[in-house]
This record gives C-alpha cells, structure tokens and sequence, in this order.
C-alpha cells in the first residue's frame, strides 16, 4: 500500500475532507457508476488510516472564507498498488491530481509518502549517488568542494576557459554551468565544452586528479538533450546540470537510461511548491519522485542561504535525500548551496554531522573572493579544514590568509556571497 499523508485545512470537519480524498482520489465520483460493486471498491479504494489534529487557525492558507476556524489535520491515506501501480506520473497524479481542487479545503498540503516494496527496483535510482561523485572526483574524508560559472557574467566560451583554469589549479574538486547557462549566443553550448574539457583533460595527465565539471544539458527536447550529453561524454566530461522541473519526469527517465553522465539536479521551481506552509508538498515528499528516477547529485540550498528557505528546512532536505528509500544506493549527495562560503562551514557541520557525504557549492563565495576565485577554493578548504579539526575560523585565519580575507569580506553580510 502506498500512504500518503495530506495536511488539511477546512472550516469543516478534517475527517470527511480526508475521506473524500480518499474517494476522489480513487474510486469516488458525484453518481453511481454501472459496474460498481462493493467488493471492486474494497479492492482498489483508497482509505483513511489515521487522523491527527493540529491546531486550528483564524485565518485560512488560501483567501475567500473569512470568519470562521480553520480545522487541521493529518491524514495518512493509503492507496493499494493494484488500483495505481508503480509508474510515477500515476503516483505524481494520484498525490495531487483533484485533491488541491476540492473546494472544501482552506490549505491542503502533502508531507510526506511511503512506498511499499512493490517499488523497489522498478525503477533505475542514481547510477552514480554519494559513493559515485566521491569516486571521480577523488574525494574521501571530507566535502566535494565546488564552484558555479555565473551566466550573469555574460563569459564567452575563451573567459570562462580562463576562469575554470584558475580554479582547477586551485585545487577545487567541481564546477558547474549555473542553471540558467544552456547555450546562449554569447556562449554556445558545444564551444564552451570544447574550451573546458581539454584543460581538465590536460591537469588530469599532471595530477591524476580530474576536476567534474557539470554541463548544463537541459531542453525541452529530449533527443537534443541527448545531443548535449552526448558532445559532452565524447568531450571526455563525467556530468551534466539538469533542470528537472523544465524537463519533466519523462525528460528525466528518458535521460537516465540513456546517461553515462552523472545528473547533478537543480530543483527550479520547487519554491512554487512549497514557499507556502500550508500548502502544496513538502521536499520529503517531491525528491523521492527524482531520486527513484536517476538524480545522483541534488541542489538543496544551505545554512544562511541567501534565498527564503529557513536552515531547518535545508536540514530536513538534507536529511531527505540521504536517507535510504530502500536501499543505500538509492541515496543523493547532497549539494550544500545558495550564498554559500567559508563562513557556514561550522553550522552545516554541526546541522549535518557530515563533512564527507556532501558537496559544498560556492558561486559567489568563490569567485568575488578579493584574492581572486583561486584564493576562494582555498579559503573554503581552509574553512573545512577548520571546522573537522574543531578550530575557531578567526584563529585559523590567522594562520590563513585567504579564509583571513574571506571573513573580512562576506562576514558582515554573508548573504551577500
């Protein structure tokens, strides 16, 4: 049985708002139907199981029914595999298909969702995941360090060739195109691969260290997605920034058999979703759907991050995408980001308790650093290499130069990176 739990608000009763979500999620319609019989019902009907009561509010999640008390809940609903099956667009379809349309409802949103073992393989999960980006990048023992080529910059292919120079030779262990950099005409798609790959190609046969660098595949045509992919692995590249939401599920399954690239997922869009707390899903919920489907790497924002999102909802994205769904395999690294630099290194240590299984993803953090994007990777380095050892970053720095400048530049305002 697959159990979703929905959190409802209506000035009525949360009791029958569950039951006719179950209803009209499953069997339920406005008339009887020839054919209907109790016994097909009991079959593939969804049903309650438990009801929780919450708090009420005075005022509603969605406007237009001022006056009253709004009653709260959550319900866990449980929907049998046989009535929907293990493809993920029914479940997507199942989970918030009608529901958000009942007018009934004041807020209705779904926070969390367990699958039973019915789905266990039927889907390929990360080919790559925390234990695959350690791999290639050559990391152990602490976090993945990577930076992000801004498009804002408006880099020709050449630039951002020098750029991405300057920090592979500063050791960093990952660079990715920014979400929004696809192939504009100032930078077209296959020019700014065949400026990059030969350097990382090139510090490889020095060190033995090849830096992942992510290309921004995405495209609302799969087939020219796959053209990307494919300039890119013949390039000698390992991975590739994806918009999941653009793409669609279908643009994700349809990459993920086909990849031989790791799938770094920028989560655009997902704000939408949940910005609302009494609305829409929860991330617990919404990443599952992506993990079953292949992401390796997921972007979940990070402690202080610049945007809305409060630190314990980037600990409960964190704690999501690592834990195991039904095997350990299945989990994602998680890509600490969002105004990220030196500075939150302590707090994401002691939020997280990792400082192996994460990427730690600095744009501005490292490139606006006053030395110059090389001396950016090293003062997040040194910031790490502070927090495993448990040194105050102000006594380190003195010692460090770099993570010296890097305080007296984004500590004031560390939104700013």
């Amino acid at each position: 049985m697959i159990v979703l739990t929905y959190r409802i608000e209506t000035p009525g009763s949360t009791e029958a708002l569950a039951t006719k979500i179950a209803s009209d999620q499953s069997t339920g319609t406005f008339v009887d139907l020839p054919g209907e019989t109790p016994e097909l019902k009991a079959r593939v009907a969804a049903r309650v199981l438990s009801i929780r009561p919450l708090e009420p509010f005075d005022r509603p999640s969605l406007p237009g029914a001022e006056g009253f008390r709004f009653n709260r809940a959550e319900a866990d609903i449980g929907f049998p595999v046989d009535a929907v099956g293990t493809d993920l667009s029914a479940l997507m379809t199942i989970a918030i298909g009608g529901t958000f349309s009942i007018k009934e409802l004041t807020g209705i949103r779904v926070v969390d969702m367990k699958l039973p073992e019915a789905f266990r393989g039927v889907h390929p999960g990360p080919q790559f995941g925390i234990e695959g980006s350690r791999a290639l990048t050559g990391v152990d023992g602490r976090p993945i360090i990577g930076s992000i080529v801004k498009p804002a910059l408006g880099l020709r292919p050449h630039e951002t060739a020098e750029m991405v120079a300057e920090l592979i030779d500063a050791g960093v262990d990952f660079i990715k195109d920014d979400e929004k950099l696809m192939s504009p005409s100032y930078s077209p798609f296959a020019q700014r691969v065949k400026a990059i790959m030969p350097l990382i190609l090139d510090r490889e046969q020095k060190t033995g260290k090849k830096v992942m660098y992510a290309f921004g595949i995405s495209h609302a045509d799969p087939d020219e997605m796959m053209r990307n992919h494919d300039i890119v692995l013949k390039a000698g590249g390992n991975a590739a920034v994806v918009n999941i939401a653009s793409i669609g599920m279908g643009g994700m399954s349809f990459l993920r058999k086909r990849s031989s690239l790791v799938i770094h997922a920028h989560r655009n869009g997902w704000d939408i979703l949940t910005r609302h707390p009494g609305l829409g899903m929860d991330f617990k919920v919404w990443q599952q759907f992506w993990r079953l489907l292949g992401v390796d790497q997921f972007q979940i924002n990070g402690i202080g991050a610049k945007y809305w999102e409060p630190d314990d909802s980037f600990v409960a994205s964190f704690e999501a995408v690592t834990t195991s769904i039904f095997e350990p395999r299945d989990r994602s690294l998680p890509v600490v980001c969002s105004g990220q630099w030196g500075g939150q290194a302590p707090e994401t240590y002691r939020r997280t308790g990792q400082t192996q299984d994460l990427m730690y993803l600095c744009g501005g953090g490292i490139v606006s650093h006053p030395g110059g994007p090389a001396a950016g990777v090293r003062a997040v380095q040194q910031a790490w290499q502070a927090t495993v050892k448990g040194i105050d970053l102000q006594t380190y720095a003195r010692t460090h130069p770099e993570l010296q400048q890097s305080l007296l530049k984004f500590g004031a305002n560390p939104n700013a990176a």
